[in-house]
């Protein structure tokens, strides 16, 4: 679990590990995804979106590995958070989609397997949604926080009298 029961965040130590867990599960997909042949398709009347999304799969695949490691070495940094969230998303929809495929022109039983390892390593998608809501609720109260010590800070400095004006003395320097 990503988040604290208690309403804040889990110490970033436990973000890691649980991240840690997502991206292992994440990386099974792979070898799976390396089994998939979609120019085989073409002869058996498939369509060749299905090739351009066998590769948009794998680069997904890199990318939401790329921003699990990223969010794991900056927890605390909600963008990162938020782009790991929907790449995990974005692959999600799309290997459904390729799953299809994969189904009707290759292998039943290799697209119940990608099925099996998406549902599994996506476990903690809810878990990370969960860890974006209350990072972006801690983010929300630092900045009020802030917001108001600024705001203290200008009150305090307008009410002070305005400090006088020194003038520097020239010095005359003869010729």
């Amino acid at each position: 679990m990503l988040f604290a029961q208690s309403g804040g965040l889990k110490p970033e130590w436990e973000v890691r590990k649980t991240l840690q867990d997502v991206s292992v599960k994440i990386q099974r997909l792979g070898p799976y995804l390396s089994q998939v042949k979609p120019q085989e398709w073409l002869a058996k009347g498939a369509p060749d979106a299905y090739v351009k999304q066998h590769k948009l799969c794998q680069d997904e695949l890199g990318y939401l590995l790329r921003a699990v490691d990223a969010l794991a070495a900056r927890p605390e940094k909600l963008p990162v958070a938020l782009e790991a969230y929907f790449r995990m998303e974005a692959l999600e929809k799309m290997v459904d989609s390729l799953s299809n495929g994969i189904r009707k022109y290759q292998n039943a039983a290799l697209a119940e397997l990608i099925g099996g390892v998406m549902s599994e390593s996506f476990s903690g998608r809810d878990q990370l949604r969960q860890y974006i809501q209350e990072l972006a609720e801690s983010k929300d109260k630092e900045f009020q926080i802030v917001d108001s010590e600024a705001q203290r800070c200008r009150g305090t400095v307008s009410q002070q009298p305005p400090s006088p004006i020194r003038q520097e003395k020239t010095r005359v320097v003869p010729k």
